[in-house]
């Protein structure tokens, strides 16, 4: 079985200086979020108080979710039960049928570009804005987001200059961020007066009181949801802490885990409509609770959505968040999707070198390099790898199951490198000479040298 993902980086790495730039600049984002952390002395104390309030919460997710349910809907809000994104998104047309509205305004929303609420929406005749900056502008472009917190990271700004000169007019070739967003406000704030239905995401929903926090740094969710008729909230059912006293430990873990910040520019609670309004919050499955039964897997449903670890993670900084042909990229992406569909997303665990930063960086210390790795085993279980890696794999424990084989191996490896270089620059024989410079071949083995010192 080929690896998409495979084929996807490789398109994007046709263009090298876009990688590189692309690669710097979320390392750029990793060390902000390092200095962050470092200015808390109790970092490490939040981290194991969130993993602690997840697990609990996991483990019984049952009451709490009931809990929830009750007290938002004593708050007047209506709440929608959605077993997959199909029924989510007939439960969001139902609403905007019986309201008779035509356009709608959206914040960013992973959840609902796991189950595909866009085009469904569209194909129905309705018009649906994107109001977060970035995803507004790959909207424009007709391309997927390529990162949970930086939709258009991948993009620099000659290409938003482009794209607003196409779409709303701007001037040609002015590259100015500030002339860029400007524009961009006075289009969106266009979209929101005409607007009578908002729909957002959700950070954080308590179960104690049956409100729901939204965390932005544009105030876009909070303008839509203020200004429309209907607010219609979209939230797996993993987004559930137990009470109001723990969201602190949460808020100041989120934004300076995914963008070096103290805090969101807008931490905003909503719990009850506002008076004329109608609010519903829809609470989706979407195969979590088959990953909550899967022993290996079910931490992943800790994850706050913070994108800490595709920013630390050298395969996504140099692939791009397109790469991994799912809603959700990175590493967490590539536990997440296997479970949605294994079959389609085999080659996602895969596209890691398990080398663990990203566990090191998660502020809920999900286990994510070590969840890759099993995968791997189920994926392989199941029969979904490539034959020939299969095999490759065989011969190599093979390999080094045999001292003597091994030493032979070594031998004729470092002799080939030496004297027929050709051969390990043919990238048809050689795959792993794509984008990486061939070594010099050691003169001996570690063992050889070892012997030596010994002696």
């Amino acid at each position: 079985m080929s690896s998409l993902h495979a084929s996807l980086a490789e398109k994007f790495n046709a263009d090298e200086a876009r990688t590189n730039w692309h690669d710097q600049t979320l390392w750029w984002v990793r060390q902000k979020r390092d200095r962050a952390a470092n200015m808390l002395v109790e970092w490490e104390q939040l981290r194991q108080w969130a993993s602690d309030i997840k697990d609990h919460t996991l483990s019984n997710l049952h009451n709490y979710l009931l809990e929830f349910e009750k007290n938002a809907q004593d708050n007047g809000i209506k709440v929608h039960w959605a077993r997959d994104g199909e029924e989510h998104n007939r439960i969001i047309y139902e609403i905007i049928q019986a309201a008779g509205i035509k356009k709608i305004v959206k914040s960013k929303s992973m959840l609902t570009e796991e189950c595909h609420l866009n085009p469904y929406l569209q194909h129905k005749g309705i018009e649906v804005v994107d109001t977060d900056l970035g995803e507004r502008i790959v909207q424009f472009r007709e391309e997927a987001p390529s990162h949970i917190v930086l939709p258009a990271i991948h993009l620099k700004k000659e290409d938003v200059s482009n794209t607003f000169h196409q779409h709303l007019g701007t001037e040609k070739g002015n590259n100015d961020p500030q002339y860029l967003t400007h524009a961009a406000r006075l289009h969106l704030r266009e979209k929101f007066v005409q607007s009578d239905l908002a729909i957002t995401g959700v950070n954080f929903a308590v179960a104690e009181t049956g409100g729901i926090v939204v965390c932005t740094n544009e105030g876009n969710a909070d303008m839509g949801a203020h200004a429309a008729k209907i607010h219609i909230a979209c939230m797996g059912f993993e987004k559930i802490i137990p009470k109001a006293e723990h969201l602190g430990v949460f808020t100041r873990l989120l934004a300076r885990s995914a963008t070096g910040q103290p805090i969101t520019t807008y931490t905003s609670h909503f719990h009850r409509p506002a008076p004329g309004q109608e609010m519903h919050i829809i609470l989706v499955d979407n195969g979590r609770s088959r990953q909550l039964g899967r022993d290996d897997f079910r931490n992943s449903l800790k994850c706050i959505r913070c994108a800490a670890c595709f920013n630390t993670c050298p395969v996504y900084r140099r692939s791009g968040g397109h790469s991994y042909h799912t809603a959700v990229a990175g590493p967490i992406g590539s536990i997440l999707n296997p479970n949605l569909d294994m079959k389609a997303n085999a080659d996602l665990p895969f596209a890691s070198t398990l080398c663990g930063s990203c566990s090191n960086v998660c502020p809920v210390k999900i286990n994510i390099h070590e969840q890759l790795w099993k995968w791997r085993q189920v994926i392989s279980a199941e029969g979904l790898t490539a034959p020939s890696k299969k095999m490759g794999m065989q011969l190599m424990a093979w390999v080094l199951s045999k001292p003597a084989v091994y030493r032979f191996s070594g031998a004729a490896a470092r002799w080939i490198l030496r004297t027929l270089p050709f051969l390990a620059k043919n990238r048809k024989l050689n795959p792993w000479y794509k984008q990486r410079e061939l070594p010099e071949a050691p003169k001996e083995s570690f063992m050889e040298w070892y012997k030596k010192q010994q002696s």
